[in-house]
């Protein structure tokens, strides 16, 4: 088998490998394809291409992670990863430990470890890596390694998400629920919510978004029946598709451009959060992206000129200086 054979075979394993640790899609790809360039670049042949590839990728990938944790700490609003349509790897014996940990709910926590910790975890808890392959990869003792794995482990497992069990009922309930929105059905959102549920905007200040989190089944559903029937009027479609392994919508505008991404964790029966990623510097990869702000213009003057829906709205004012 070629390198490019061999490298083909493995690049699902290590840009799952890469996005988990750097919750971002251009990022891991980048890392990728710099794992590609140091192959090919290798005279020696290694023992195991896996565990060659593995430990390079990682390594490229906890040294962008460094470097991306100062500009994420001045983020504007909050920051949630960049959406994942598709997981390219794919494991029948790990399928759920694989959908659970590309949750934004699995990647936020992992967002409160080192980088050195996050990539050891995914290796070990996600991938099911022997700590001879990690100690290599991360340039540390196995026993150094293992003590990362507690220290991971336990911050963790202190937030660790849990989802619905039973994907068909997980995706039943968001059918209804994408129903409800479809139709402003005000009690139909708000029996398929959380007491508790919350509904967050990543724009990173590039995009109208949520002035603030929106708490409370009653507020929640008043306004997801406010906004998106008024913005269906203006030709938006809300096309369902997994997000990061959950229930979502990719929401597009009139001309198919994508608007943003739309992710819900569903516990117990219930919608307990619903994630939107408006930020356009994160969406590229999902397909051309709209406008925000003329989008945003629109809905504003179709609510002034006649129908306008009560509920608390998006921000629309466009940052001087933004696209």
């Amino acid at each position: 088998m070629s390198k490019v054979e061999e490298f083909a075979e493995l690049r699902p394993l290590l840009f799952s490998i890469a996005y988990r640790i750097l919750g971002s899609v251009g990022e891991a790809e980048d890392a990728v394809q710099e794992s590609w360039l140091r192959f090919e670049a290798t005279d020696t042949e290694p023992r195991s291409t896996k565990s060659f590839l593995s430990a390079v990728v990682t390594r490229i990938s906890i040294d962008v992670l460094r470097s991306a944790r100062v500009q994420r700490e001045e983020y504007i609003g909050p920051w949630f990863p960049e959406p994942l349509l598709v997981d390219p790897y794919q494991d029948p014996a790990r399928s759920a430990e694989l959908a659970d940990s590309v949750s934004t709910a699995a990647l936020l926590l992992l967002e409160r470890l080192s980088p050195l910790e996050r990539a050891v975890f995914v290796l070990r808890e996600v991938f099911d890596f022997g700590f001879p392959e990690i100690a290599s990869a991360v340039g540390r003792s196995e026993e150094a390694c293992r003590q990362l794995v507690v220290r991971a482990r336990r911050h963790m497992n202190a937030g660790r998400p849990r989802f619905e069990a039973d994907r068909k009922e997980r995706e039943e309930l968001a059918a209804r629920f994408f129903d409800a929105l479809r139709e402003g059905d005000v009690e139909g959102l708000r029996h398929l919510l959380a007491a508790d549920v919350s509904m967050v905007g990543d724009g990173g200040g590039k995009a109208p978004q949520l002035a603030r989190a929106i708490m409370g089944a009653d507020k929640v559903a008043r306004l997801l029946a406010a906004v998106f029937p008024g913005l269906a009027r203006l030709g938006l479609t809300t096309e369902p598709h997994a997000i990061n392994g959950q229930p979502g919508a990719i929401v597009r505008d009139r001309d198919g451009k994508v608007l943003h991404t739309l992710e819900l964790d569903v516990l117990d029966g219930q919608i307990q959060a619903i994630r939107i990623v408006l930020n356009p510097d994160k969406l590229g990869h999902v397909g051309p992206v709209a406008d925000a702000w003329e989008v945003s213009r629109e809905f504003r003057e179709a609510r002034q000129s006649g129908n306008r829906p009560s509920g608390n709205r998006p921000s629309g004012n466009r940052p001087s200086g933004s696209r």
